[in-house]
């Protein structure tokens, strides 16, 4: 088996929580009468760690300010958050072979583990590590924490940020197209490497695997 152990990330990795982020994103722009976004701006604009983000549409706006609005609208948002097709059947595919898995998210915890327990996810992590702003600051205390061994860890994310936070903690990235950042950005920040979703990752990591239809 490559890997021993897995971290990660939430949004846009697990779930799919991208309609209601952006629907929660303008409603905290129209609080300060700035034009909504559409699904691809905001693809485009939005990055990690997001008070970058906000400092950019929202500039000398502290993003303490922004934070209630935000997850009340997220709350109140038309579409929910979904488990992504395939997330289940990875973790527990993961289960099942003993890989130790870890949460790695900026999600804000009130919010990740409302959603975690209704999806009934909460109990395949060892550890869950949410609500980081940065997830550079936080990658090497979780490797040292769990003695996680560099070459059989490796770090699952749609965004940049998260390729980026792979290579500080010097293991694999495999960055996944099913979430906020295009493919042209994840490539950008060369990736260990590219998936199309989760399935393909399990597919990979053992082609003894069947792939669902």
């Amino acid at each position: 088996m490559k890997y021993r152990a897995l971290l990660f990330d939430w949004s846009g990795t697990l779930v799919d929580d991208l309609p209601p982020t952006l629907y929660a994103t303008n409603a905290v722009l129209a609080e300060y009468e700035v034009p909504a976004m559409s699904r691809e701006e905001f693809r485009a604009r939005f990055r990690l760690p997001y008070p970058e983000f906000y400092e950019e549409v929202l500039p000398g706006v502290a993003v303490a300010d922004l934070e209630d609005d935000f997850r009340a609208a997220f709350r109140e948002s038309p579409e929910g958050v979904t488990v992504l097709p395939h997330a289940r059947e990875m973790l527990e595919w993961c289960r099942k072979q003993k890989i130790r898995c870890f949460v790695l998210s900026s999600m804000d915890v009130g919010i990740f583990t409302e959603q975690a327990r209704a999806f009934g996810l909460l109990d395949y992590f060892e550890a869950i590590y949410a609500g980081v702003i940065d997830k550079r600051d936080l990658i090497g205390k979780i490797m040292k924490t769990h003695e996680l061994d560099l070459p059989t860890t490796a770090f699952l994310g749609d965004m940049a940020h998260d390729i980026v936070t792979a290579q500080h903690g010097g293991i694999d990235s495999l960055a996944l197209a099913t979430g906020y950042d295009p493919v042209e950005r994840l490539l950008k920040n060369n990736p260990s490497y590219l998936f199309d979703d989760l399935e393909k990752v399990r597919q990979w990591l053992d082609p003894s695997t069947p792939l669902q239809i």
